[in-house]
């Protein structure tokens, strides 16, 4: 057993799930956006909706878009920093159809015009899931390095990234594979053991049939 399962992480309270749990949501969201956050629309879902304002989970959300840890003590006041910063933020109520009580729907606009939609959900303990990016299925939790393939669901895309990590030397802990339909959209999730170079994925972007290449880096 961890000893997180038993005490629970550092952090600025009052909850683990509500509190812990939201800002880990902003700050993997903000990683994959792979720049700063110019806009934020945030949807809540079940408890996070129904008590998020009174266990922070509002100032949570805002404080890890801005990369601040679980454990940082400006995170109650995050919405006069986000203010300072020209970040732009709003909240409305959602219904997300199999979603965790504790989930969350955040659409983002980085400074540069990149825009990203994300679906996740803090599971307790302060681990967070991501559930879907861009409305396709993910199902990671944020703790490895991690590859988000959008592809067409055409035969030899599965191989190539996969050939590319191995040349690399990456090795792959876990590797989902989800599609709309056969033919369609597709994407691939695949949590690393080390750390993806850049070059390998600026090369992926390039890929006939790849559509979109999304990164979480632990760095």
């Amino acid at each position: 057993m961890n000893i997180l399962d038993i005490i629970g992480p550092v952090m600025v309270g009052p909850s683990s799930s509500h509190t812990a749990g939201a800002v880990k949501i902003g700050q993997i969201s903000r990683k994959l956006l792979a720049e700063d956050v110019k806009r934020a629309e945030i949807y809540l879902h079940g408890s996070f909706w129904a008590t998020g304002r009174g266990h922070g989970t509002d100032r949570a959300l805002v404080a890890g878009l801005m990369g601040m840890a679980v454990d940082d003590p400006r995170i109650p006041a995050s919405f006069t920093h986000a203010e300072e910063r020209g970040l732009e933020f709003t909240f409305e109520k959602i219904e997300l159809i199999d979603a965790h009580p504790n989930s969350v729907k955040l659409c983002l606009y980085g400074v540069s015009g990149r825009k990203l939609e994300i679906v996740a959900a803090s599971i307790g303990g302060g681990r967070i899931r991501i559930c879907e990016i861009d409305g396709l299925t993910a199902n990671f939790c944020g703790d490895y390095p991690t590859l988000i393939v959008h592809n067409l669901d055409q035969p030899g895309h599965v191989t190539e990234v996969t050939s590319m990590l191995a040349h690399k030397s990456i090795n792959i802990a876990t590797l989902q594979l989800y599609r709309d339909s056969r033919g369609g959209r597709a994407v691939m999730v695949i949590e690393c053991d080390q750390e993806v170079p850049a070059e390998s994925i600026r090369w992926l972007t390039r890929v006939e049939g790849i559509v979109k290449v999304t990164y979480l880096s632990l760095l």
